[in-house]
């Protein structure tokens, strides 16, 4: 529980740091596009964040499930794989970086579809 706890403040401080460095630091200095994409990159880590929190909780209630820890392993990845690739695309402008962001949604699909089991299947 306390690992997944703690990865969620990190990535939830980040969120909110990488957010208003993209609002404050990056306007005007890289295309409108690219800002917006720098926020998507955010919002979905702040949302994994929460996840990551979900996950806590659920792994300290119900100790058993790897289901749970394995999704929050995976919001992980997600949020390397999803958010990072958005904010190296964001600054490099270099497209083929976008090729990887599909594989971090399928990490936060798969998260979410693992809480899903675990909550059906032992809630």
């Amino acid at each position: 529980m306390k690992l997944f706890l703690i990865l969620g403040v990190i990535n939830g401080f980040l969120a909110v740091a990488l957010g208003a460095f993209g609002a404050h630091g990056l306007e005007g200095k890289i295309p409108e596009k690219y800002l917006k994409t720098w926020q998507t990159g955010v919002q979905y880590q702040m949302f994994h964040a929460g996840g990551l929190f979900i996950v806590a909780f659920l792994v300290d209630k119900f100790t058993n499930i790897g289901a749970v820890t394995t999704a929050g392993w995976l919001f992980l990845a997600g949020i390397v794989l999803f958010s990072g690739s958005l904010y190296v695309l964001s600054v490099t402008q270099i497209s083929i970086l976008g090729a990887i962001t599909p594989l971090g949604g399928l990490a936060f699909l798969g998260g979410w579809l693992l809480i899903g089991y675990a909550a059906i299947r032992y809630l």
